[in-house]
Parts: C-alpha cells; structure tokens; sequence
C-alpha cells in the first residue's frame, strides 16, 4: 500500500477508535451520575488529545493517469481559470466630448418674486420689491427710494403673457416688462421712458 494512503488510513482509524472511547466514557459517565436538573449542566468533557491533520493528494493508482483533484475545503489555494479569457480589440473611433448643455433661464411668476434694483432711463435707481404674498388678484409689491413718481407708487404686480405688470392703488399699469436672461426690460407707461430692473 503507498505511503500516503496508508497515513491517511491511519489518521482515519485513530479518530474511530478515539470517537468509540468518548462515546464509551460518556455512557459511564451518566450511568454513575443520578440524573437531575443540575446533571446536564455540571457536565463537563475533558479535552480530546488531537494531532496536527495535514492532507496531500494521493498518487494515482498504477495504469491512471493524474487528474486534477478538488481542494480539501477550508484549503487556501488559488484557482487558475481552465481558458484564458482574452479580451477582444476594441477599434475605438475618437469621441468628440458632448457640447454643454444651453443656459436654461427660470422663466415664469417664481422666477420673478424677490428684490430687485429699478433703473430707469435717468440713470437714478431704487428698489422695487416683488412679493409672491397675494393681493386680491394681483400680487404684493413694494418700491423704495425711487425719484422717478409714478414708480414709487408700486404696490402691486401680475405675471401675464412672459411680462411683469407693476400697477399704482387703483389699478393703473405703472409699468411692463419682459425677461431678458436674469433681468427685466421694459417701460414705464405714462411717459415711455425704458426700465430696466436687475438683481
């Protein structure tokens, strides 16, 4: 018999008769203690001698050829893949990168409530502020330090149509003005003098 298999026989003849000793010993064991509640927690094993367990593979036997074996579990050995995996060539034709996407400008009600600076065609500025706050069918306004009269009377203000309406108490259109990128251009009504108002 070779050598390994006669050690592999061996090993597995000494953990038989070690398993048939403790099973032997248990049975003794619990026929000369009384059973009672505290029997199956006082029972204690002692430690089973071992020896170190080293696996080999085993020769084939005479007239086979040798064929690859699996790993005993638990053994910490690197599988090579039976086919290399080549990857293909991949003829990549240069890709120009995305154009940018087009500046998109908030347009819309929203895109107006908040504080803005009015400039009007003297070149004298003041504040007009455009509240998204209701005001029967209008919105609230509000204008701060305007020299130009008929702009410091804003009160309240409409989105209609892409255009800001500013209206005086009583209705009338102070001014109308359209979104041009992040401003509104536009006129004051009364006298057709052009306002611009920026952020």
């Amino acid at each position: 018999m070779p050598r390994p298999l006669l050690s592999t026989v061996a090993v597995l003849a000494l953990t038989a008769g070690l398993g048939a000793c403790a099973s032997s010993r248990l049975e003794t064991q619990s026929r000369v203690r009384s059973p009672g509640p505290q029997a199956a927690l006082d029972t204690t094993l002692p430690a089973m001698p071992s020896a170190p367990i080293t696996t080999s593979p085993l020769a084939p036997p005479p007239g086979a050829t040798a064929v690859p074996v699996e790993p005993p579990p638990g053994a910490d050995v690197a599988v090579a893949p039976s086919t290399p995996v080549i990857a293909p060539e991949a003829s990549v034709a240069p890709v120009a990168p995305p154009a940018p996407p087009p500046v998109v400008v908030a347009s819309g009600r929203s895109s107006v409530v908040g504080s803005w600076t009015a400039k009007d065609a003297t070149g004298a500025s003041c504040k007009v502020s455009l509240s998204s706050a209701p005001a029967l069918d209008l919105y609230k306004a509000s204008a701060a330090g305007c020299p130009n009269k008929d702009l410091a009377k804003v009160t309240a203000w409409d989105y209609r149509d892409g255009e800001v309406y500013l209206y005086q108490p009583g209705g009338t259109v102070t001014a109308r003005l359209r979104q041009g990128g992040g401003a509104l251009d536009g006129a004051l009504s009364k006298s057709g003098a052009s306002l611009a108002m920026v952020r």
